[in-house]
This record gives C-alpha cells, structure tokens and sequence, in this order.
C-alpha cells in the first residue's frame, strides 16, 4: 500500500495534516467538538477537561448523521450530559451537514468565547486538518487557537499517525485531507495556517 509513497513523503503528509497544538497546561479555552458519528472521543476529552475546569463553555457541532439519522450534536450535549457537564456550559449547533457549516453555523457560540477572552480549541480527528483552516477562514478575529486530537477507527483499527499509510481506510481520509487542503489554500478558498508557539495563526 505505500510502495508509491516514500518515506520522507509519508512523514511530510503526516505533519502536514496533524492538528494537534495543545493549549497550554492549565489554560483554560472554549472547545469547539466537530460533528463526527464517533462522538464519545470526543465528548470524553471535553468532559475530562470540563472537570478540570479547563472547558467552561463546550459547543457541540453536527446535524443529522447519515448513518444512523441522529443529530450529532444533540448526541454530544446527552453524552455531556451524562457525564456531569452542565447544561449551561454547553452550545448546541445541530443543523450544519459538512465541516464549513460545523463553523458557520456555530459563529454565534464562537463569537461569544472570543468576547469573554476564551481562546478556542478544536477537538476533532488528528488528520482533519481542514478544520482548522475553515476556523481561520470563516472567524475573524480568532487569534491564536489549538487543537487536541483523537484517532478514528476504521475496520475496526485506529488510524494512527504511523499506521495510515497501510490501512486502506486511513490512506484514504489522510490523502483526502491533504489534497483538499492544500489545494483550498492555494486557490484561495481557505486562508493558510502555520503552527508556532505551540498554537495554530
């Protein structure tokens, strides 16, 4: 499976479309859950960092999921829920049906953690790199943000950052990523990011 792909293209593609840039130890910042219909990686790292007082405002993104028919992000606020998180620290956007409206149509929430001096934090899958560009492009104003990451299955397996290459699955989703992406900043359609200080600009 990567017999076209050396080495140094597999490592190069890798960094490129990792998301992660963790907030600084002990910071507290708004998170922004993109829709997936794997939520409970997701709602574990936001429940986990509410608790530690380090998330006090959520915003779940994520309308109907095609799979199963269910509003994802009404599925991450029960999830939340259940968890402990309350329900007034929770933003609910759960009509956008791609990753541009997960942003668009939460601007509101987005906006409001920007006013009260919260940095954002994308949670979403390590490769989606698209994510983040489509934050920098559609909020003005963000500022410096970060990205905490979680791996996805596919076959049953995660898609790690050193397995995709080999898993059909994963080869597929990463070298989406990376064509659309860098494709979208060299048209123009999305703004380009670089990651310094341990936060994406």
């Amino acid at each position: 499976m990567t017999d076209d792909l050396g080495s140094e293209q597999i490592a190069a593609i890798t960094a490129f479309v990792d998301t992660e840039a963790l907030p600084p130890d002990g910071r507290p910042t708004a998170l922004i859950l993109f829709g997936t219909m794997y939520v409970r990686p997701p709602v574990e790292i936001a429940a986990e960092r509410y608790h530690r007082g380090l998330a006090p405002l959520i915003i779940a993104t994520g309308g109907v999921n095609r799979h199963d028919g269910t509003r994802e992000a009404r599925t991450f606020r029960r999830l939340l829920l259940e968890r402990g998180v309350p329900d007034d620290a929770i933003r609910c956007e759960d009509r956008s049906l791609n990753t541009w409206q997960n942003v668009e149509l939460s601007l509101p929430f987005l906006h409001e953690a920007l006013a009260s001096g919260l940095a954002v934090t994308a949670v979403c899958k390590w490769y989606h790199r698209r994510a983040l560009h489509m934050l920098k492009t559609l909020v003005p104003g963000l500022g410096p943000f970060h990205g905490i990451t979680w791996e996805p299955p596919s076959a049953g397996r995660p898609i790690t950052r050193t397995d995709w290459p080999a898993m059909p699955g994963g080869r597929k989703r990463v070298m989406r990523e990376w064509e659309e992406v860098s494709r979208r900043v060299a048209d123009g359609s999305l703004q380009d990011l670089v990651l310094t200080g341990g936060a994406w600009h």
